[in-house]
């Protein structure tokens, strides 16, 4: 069993950087895949990120490359998404997730744990 802790949400400025972060219990977190999904108003729940257990060729979603990035410390337990260069359409509820094949995909039921979620606002 893993439960997934998110922080680091907030409201900022568009153009803005935030760091959110994805803490994780259990001792075999270090072979998990992890991925970073976001879900706006009215809108289905996409990938953002991911990244596999040995964090080799991250994913990225379109909109967010060269802007976001994720990386992870299994020291910590913990999965970070740097966020640079923030817009208004960033504005979602950030998830992160974990994933017992290690594979780090972008597809959403490929994951088998969850956490609740950090509101991160874009002002324009």
């Amino acid at each position: 069993q893993v439960q997934l802790v998110e922080s680091g949400g907030g409201l900022v400025q568009a153009g803005g950087s935030l760091r959110l972060s994805c803490a994780a219990s259990g001792r075999t977190f270090s072979r998990y895949g992890v991925g970073w999904f976001r879900q706006a108003p009215g809108k289905e729940r996409e990938a953002v990120a991911a990244i596999s257990w040995s964090a080799g060729s991250p994913y990225y979603a379109d909109s967010v490359k060269g802007r976001f990035t994720i990386s992870r410390n299994n020291g910590k337990n913990t999965v970070y998404l740097q966020m640079n260069s923030l817009k208004p359409e960033d504005t979602a509820v950030y998830y992160c997730a974990a994933q017992r094949n290690g594979l780090g995909s972008s597809w959403t039921y490929d994951y088998d744990y969850w956490g609740q979620g950090t509101q991160v606002t874009v002002s324009s």
